[in-house]
């Protein structure tokens, strides 16, 4: 029985406990390149406590970017200002990861507070829009450029070389994002993927860009460090992508060497209706950790300690992975490990206000 302040080995790595901040689009970078404000609202999630600090969705290529404005590492000199980051999220007990991801057709977009759909050239977009098929997400969103075989083999190479990067910034866990109805979501989903070459037609066609993502990152991605794929269970429409599909692709996975299914939904079909309500992922999380023997970490509208607790204690997942909660509470596990009286480490400068019998935290050295 895990609990939520309890550690999690996974290969060399062990999280101080099961609370990880999830990855969550900031649309504040230059030319792809951290900077303040990354650090700040990172490393405020570890000196929350978080047992893991995700970045954003990071584009492995400049074309997949979301928005002009999105995080990159698709370049050697992106590795400095984020090897500061990750040096203090370490400095405070917490592990730095990055999520590894190509928007696909969902590119060239304004980012959410400047308007929707196709940002033009002029306002720093970009001309050419790829996906697996020649369908735009929407009216007001790019079509894309259908795929060829080569281009594909692109991408797969620069994941690989986004892996061997973040790593030489320091992160220590990678997370590939195949949710949300970017890229490699796009391959997974009938809705969006009408090819009839290798790539597209059977599950075993429409999940090869996945799986030969995962081995070419795994090749270029330290044995001992862990790997995760974030994936959207299910597309909430009938004939889309399923939680059937997606519980056969987590065993496929676990063959290459993923240790963590991310369990996400939706972001495939622009107006599918979504039963959003408290720990509505979960059951996803749960099913795919039970049928397809591999660890799990849920999401979604999870705000409560109490509620975090109990889908860990009960066996739903092996670890939650809060965005929102976090941006209204950047110190949300020292709070929750309050509320459910479990010992919890603080930063030294902070042991003042902390509990009766709080303990100092202790830096992470993560060669």
């Amino acid at each position: 029985m895990a609990h939520l302040f309890d550690s999690l080995a996974i290969r060399d790595i062990t999280f101080a406990n099961r609370v990880f901040v999830s990855p969550m689009c900031e649309y504040s970078s230059s030319d792809g390149y951290a900077n303040d404000w990354h650090f700040v609202h990172l490393g405020s999630r570890a000196v929350g406590g978080a047992g893991l600090v995700f970045t954003e969705a990071t584009a492995v290529l400049p074309e997949g970017r979301i928005s002009p404005q999105d995080l990159g590492i698709w370049k050697d000199d992106h590795i400095e200002s984020l090897a500061r980051i990750v040096r203090f999220i370490h400095s405070q007990g917490s592990v730095a990861g990055m999520q590894l991801a190509h928007a696909g057709r969902k590119a060239s977009t304004y980012r959410p507070w400047e308007g929707q759909g196709t940002i033009p050239e002029a306002e720093g977009g970009w001309k050419k829009v790829v996906a697996p098929s020649a369908v735009a997400f929407a009216d007001n969103y790019p079509l894309p450029q259908a795929l060829s075989v080569e281009g594909i083999q692109e991408i797969v190479t620069a994941f690989a070389k986004a892996g061997h990067r973040a790593f030489e910034a320091g992160f220590r866990v990678v997370e590939i994002h195949a949710a949300h109805g970017y890229l490699i979501h796009e391959f997974l989903s009938p809705v969006s993927n009408k090819r009839s070459d290798a790539y597209g037609g059977s599950l075993e066609n429409r999940t090869r860009i996945l799986r030969e993502i995962v081995a070419a990152v795994r090749r270029s991605w330290p044995d001992r460090a862990p790997l995760f794929v974030r994936i959207s269970a299910t597309d909430w429409v009938d004939g889309g992508w399923d939680i059937h599909q997606s519980v056969e692709l987590a065993r496929q996975l676990k063959q290459f060497g993923v240790d963590l299914i991310d369990c996400s939904s939706g972001g495939n079909v622009a107006n599918a209706k979504i039963p959003v309500a408290v720990g509505y992922q979960t059951p996803f999380a749960e099913q795919i950790r039970r049928e397809a023997a591999i660890m799990s970490g849920t999401v979604g509208m999870i705000t409560s300690p109490v509620q975090a607790e109990h889908i860990l204690v009960t066996g739903q997942a092996d670890a939650v992975i809060i965005a929102r909660e976090f941006l209204r509470d950047p110190y949300w596990p020292l709070r929750a490990a309050r509320e459910l009286a479990q010992p919890m480490s603080w930063p030294v400068q902070y042991l003042r206000a902390a509990p009766e019998g709080a303990r100092a935290r202790v830096p992470r050295d993560l060669k």
